[in-house]
């Protein structure tokens, strides 16, 4: 005979839970101070990110809707599959993602991957992989360009650090998307199309149909359109970047330079730096930091590369990192870009929230593998 539930479990665990998480942020940082920094974190958040990744959003969307209305990615499909597909086991056009999250940031790929004539391409279990490539290249020009210019303080080229960081982020992205790749073939097969339903079909022969209309007709309607897609896209993300990345910079950063707590925006108590700390032994000899200080870089790029990428130019002022550590840096600043802050965000949009375990999982290992694999590959070349 089954047991009635007791109604009062759930809420009691949910309260403990729930109190003790805050107690975490509240100890340390006093209560006014934590609440102040959770709603000045969020604030920045919305207005110097979310923002900013919507404006990504509209213009990459417009760049696709054109791309796509003009055959330009079926031509990189074609080219390109037999270079992606034993790669990445993922049609040609996915390398458009590629190139368009290396030049702006992760949720450019969602633009695309909402496009119909650019789903046409893929299989079903292939689109939720979109995001750990997407990912995994995102602010891959930003993150390259700041590590070159800090030869700037050292006098040292940066240059070879920064190709060994991007080729070890290449091999960490071939890892994360294959793993994830694992895990949507088991649960979606490998047969179905990634537009199944009649509503796409009759997007796509709508399309086709118009191609014969002129072509500034066709040139303005496609950017309009891809840029109304790259807005609701820039919405749908705002709950999982303000939400996940408060979260994750408050157990990141420190309190302010004076070392108190004040209530401004990323503040936090640094327990991920702490518990890095703990593991020292471990990522020592896998990752060849130079000091302990440089475990910071790639768990504060968890949350947010570019918050990363200022604790580097503040490392190397103080003589804390040499050349492997930058291409260590390089590599897992670009291939996690802050994939804690937004994978939730992005895999909900592709209403793939089933997948969000797996996609994290897959991205961390990921990650991982493109931080070893460039302190390998640096270290070779340094025998040379």
């Amino acid at each position: 005979m089954n047991k009635k539930p007791n109604p009062w479990r759930e809420p009691l665990i949910f309260s403990i839970c729930f109190i003790a998480l805050f107690s975490l942020f509240a100890i340390p940082m006093g209560m006014i101070n934590m609440l102040n920094t959770m709603m000045n974190t969020a604030f920045d958040l919305l207005i110097n990110t979310c923002f900013y990744l919507m404006s990504i959003c509209v213009l990459a969307g417009a760049l696709s809707a054109l791309l796509t209305e003009f055959g330009v990615v079926g031509v990189l499909n074609h080219l390109l599959s037999p270079l992606l597909g034993p790669l990445y086991d993922l049609p040609g056009a996915a390398s458009l993602g590629l190139v368009t999250t290396f030049l702006s940031d992760n949720p450019a790929i969602l633009t695309l991957a909402n496009d119909h004539g650019f789903r046409k391409y893929f299989k079903k279990y292939q689109l939720p992989a979109l995001t750990n490539l997407g990912t995994s290249f995102g602010m891959g020009l930003i993150v390259c360009t700041y590590m070159i210019s800090l030869q700037s303080m050292t006098g040292v080229s940066h240059v070879t650090p920064v190709l060994v960081g991007l080729l070890g982020a290449v091999i960490g992205s071939i890892v994360s998307v294959r793993i994830m790749l694992f895990f949507t073939k088991k649960l979606y097969g490998t047969e179905e199309p990634a537009y199944k339903n009649i509503l796409d079909d009759e997007i796509l022969q709508d399309a086709d149909s118009d191609k014969h209309e002129a072509v500034m007709s066709r040139l303005l309607n496609a950017m309009l359109d891809g840029g109304k897609n790259g807005v609701d896209m820039g919405m749908a993300i705002i709950p999982g970047v303000l939400i996940i990345c408060t979260f994750i910079m408050m157990l990141t950063n420190g309190p302010s330079a004076t070392g108190e707590y004040t209530g401004a925006a990323y503040e936090g108590i640094r327990l991920l730096p702490a518990i890095a700390e703990k593991f020292r032994f471990i990522l020592q000899p896998l990752f060849g930091f130079s000091s302990a200080e440089a475990i910071a870089i790639p768990v504060t790029a968890l949350g947010a590369a570019g918050a990363a990428l200022g604790m580097v130019g503040k490392l190397i002022g103080q003589g804390l990192i040499d050349g492997g550590d930058i291409a260590v840096f390089t590599a897992m600043c670009m291939c996690w870009s802050g994939y804690l802050s937004t994978h939730v965000s992005m895999m909900n949009s592709l209403k793939s929230n089933e997948l969000i375990g797996r996609a994290v999982l897959s991205h961390t290992i990921g990650g991982l593998c493109a931080g070893i694999s460039a302190n390998w590959i640096f270290s070779l070349l340094s025998l040379i």
